[in-house]
C-alpha cells in the first residue's frame, strides 16, 4: 500500500463533485477547484498518523476545507481507530475520508467545519460527584494501574471499622465510618473482602483482613 493508490479514487471522487483536481500542488498532496469556492485539499497517508493530523492543520492555512484520508481497513481495532479519529477530526475541524482501494469507494465520515462539542450532563456530573466524595488526592494523575476512587475509599474505611470491632450490623459501621453506603458496599462485596454473617451484619473475609493489616 503506497500513499499513491489513494490518488485515484481521491480524484474520482473530488471529479464527480465538481472539481478540477491536481495532485502534488506544493505541500498539498492532492487539490481540487471549482469555481466560486474554496479549493479542497485532501492530505493522504496508509494509516492514521499525529503527522497526517499535522499537515491537515497546516493546510487550514490555505483553506477551510481540508480532509485527511486513509486507507479503509476491516476489523475492530480499525473500527475503535476510525471512531476516535473522526472525534479528533471534527475537534480541529478538518474532514475525513477513507478510500476502499480494491473497489474505489470513498467514503466520507465527517466534513470540514467549526468544532462544536455537545456537554454530557451525566458525565459531568458523574465527574463532580466523584471529585467532591474523594477524601484528600490519593491518586497522582496519570497513574497506571489501580485508581484510589472515592468508593474504594468508602470500602477501606469499612474494612478498618470491622479490623477494630469485629462483625457489625451495616448502620453501626456507617455511624463509626460516616461512610453513607457503606451497607451496600458490604452487601455488594465488589472487592470481596467481606462476609455476610447474618441479615444486616457484616465481617471481613480473608482477602478483606489481608488487606486490613496491610
Amino acid at each position: 500500500m503506497r500513499e499513491t493508490d489513494l490518488y485515484p479514487p481521491i480524484k474520482a471522487f473530488l471529479e464527480e463533485a465538481g472539481y478540477e483536481v491536481k495532485g502534488e500542488i506544493g505541500p498539498a498532496d492532492v487539490m481540487g477547484v471549482k469555481e466560486g469556492e474554496d479549493p479542497v485539499i485532501v492530505e493522504l497517508k496508509t494509516g492514521f498518523s499525529l503527522a497526517l493530523f499535522h499537515q491537515g492543520i497546516a493546510r487550514l492555512s490555505v483553506s477551510d476545507l481540508v480532509y485527511v484520508a486513509v486507507p479503509r481497513k476491516t476489523g475492530r481495532v480499525f473500527a475503535g481507530a476510525l471512531a476516535e479519529n473522526v472525534k479528533l477530526a471534527r475537534r480541529l475541524g478538518l474532514g475525513l475520508l477513507t478510500v476502499r482501494v480494491e473497489t474505489g469507494l470513498v467514503e466520507v465520515h465527517c466534513d470540514p467545519g467549526p468544532y462544536a462539542p455537545r456537554k454530557n450532563a451525566r458525565r459531568r456530573a458523574a465527574m463532580l460527584s466523584e471529585f467532591a466524595r474523594r477524601r484528600g488526592d490519593p491518586s497522582a494523575g496519570g497513574t497506571q494501574g489501580m485508581r484510589m476512587t472515592a468508593y474504594r475509599q468508602d470500602a477501606l474505611a469499612c474494612v478498618q471499622h470491622l479490623a477494630q470491632a469485629g462483625a457489625c450490623k451495616g448502620a453501626v459501621v456507617k455511624e463509626a465510618t460516616g461512610v453513607a453506603r457503606a451497607t451496600t458496599i458490604m452487601r455488594d462485596n465488589h472487592y470481596g473482602w467481606f462476609v455476610k454473617v447474618e441479615t444486616g451484619f457484616y465481617d471481613l473475609s480473608a482477602a478483606g483482613r489481608a488487606v486490613a493489616s496491610g
